[in-house]
């Protein structure tokens, strides 16, 4: 998860940012609050509220979200706290519509676990939606708002802090709260865990998925020829570093070549053509720079 730095401001990007809001706001009306169960951060806050003294969700989300917001505008960079409100305002104000919208409309498309549906459908499927937006928003240097913020805020000042904790402790306490909001009830909690879980999955798999790749190290013996091929089939840059074994101290050299992840089989090809090679393979989060994506 990426921590929002001082840098040039970029707001090219913002105007994905109401739309996100718009599809969380939707969401949680067809998903979340037929379900009875609270998902995580403010919007799990807010769900909660709305559950227990039936105050409006998007009235309370704009509330708590304000105060946050304000004060990491003097903590965070400008750009990402732009992008954030505008996430937390079209999020809010989504919500506050739906509810004026009459109750049989949106009854038509909500799905509910009361007339005999999965009760845990609703939670995983609330998830990939809101862990795909909060992937893209902070893709876009931006976040969905309330706890993602605050983290941001702890971290920018504790950079020994690791975010993905903080918001599970957060989260954590949301799931803890909501047993003695529903009933005493132990469905709501799993199903806070359960949304957590994937949201945090599917996020962490939309900020890396596209950036990421496999790094091959190879100690060959004809360097020459192995990064010809690799460059010809691949389409890829290779670079090669002078290598000596500790134990022989034989003369040697790494070729390193990184591909994208459905290249694998390709390039396990290629160094099968060299038996006297020594490969092994790892996972590259993130790619910059001159770095193609091979289709």
């Amino acid at each position: 998860m990426s921590i929002p730095t001082q840098r040039k401001p970029d707001y090219k990007s913002a105007w994905i940012f109401p739309i996100l809001g718009i599809i969380a706001a939707f969401t949680y009306a067809l998903l979340v609050f037929p379900n009875s169960f609270a998902p995580a951060g403010v919007g799990g806050i807010s769900t909660m509220l709305q559950y227990a003294l039936k105050v409006d969700a998007g009235i309370l989300n704009l509330i708590i979200n304000v105060p946050i917001l304000i004060t990491a505008w003097f903590l965070v960079d400008r750009e990402f706290v732009v992008k954030s409100m505008l996430f937390t305002a079209f999020f809010s104000g989504g919500m506050i519509a739906l509810r004026a919208v009459d109750p049989a409309i949106l009854a038509r498309y909500q799905y509910t676990s009361t007339n005999g549906n999965s009760t845990i459908l609703a939670p995983i499927a609330a998830a990939v939606i809101i862990g795909s937006l909060y992937g893209v928003t902070l893709r876009k240097h931006g976040c969905t708002g309330g706890t993602d913020v605050i983290s941001f805020c702890i971290k920018r000042y504790h950079p020994e802090y690791n975010v993905a904790w903080i918001s599970f402790t957060l989260n954590a306490v949301i799931a803890v709260v909501s047993f003695f909001v529903y009933g005493h009830q132990f469905e709501p909690v799993i199903c806070c865990i359960i949304y957590c879980f994937v949201c945090s999955y599917v996020g962490n798999s939309v900020v890396k998925g596209a950036q990421s790749a496999l790094k091959f190290e190879i100690v060959s013996e004809e360097p020459e020829k192995l990064a010809a091929d690799l460059m010809e089939h691949l389409k890829h840059g290779v670079t090669m570093l002078p290598a000596e074994g500790a134990y022989t101290h034989e003369h040697k050299s790494l070729v390193i070549c990184i591909v994208n992840k459905h290249q694998i089989a390709d390039i396990q090809s290629i160094i099968a053509r060299y038996p006297g090679s020594f490969t092994y393979i790892t996972s590259v989060s993130e790619t910059l720079g001159n770095f193609r994506k091979i289709k």
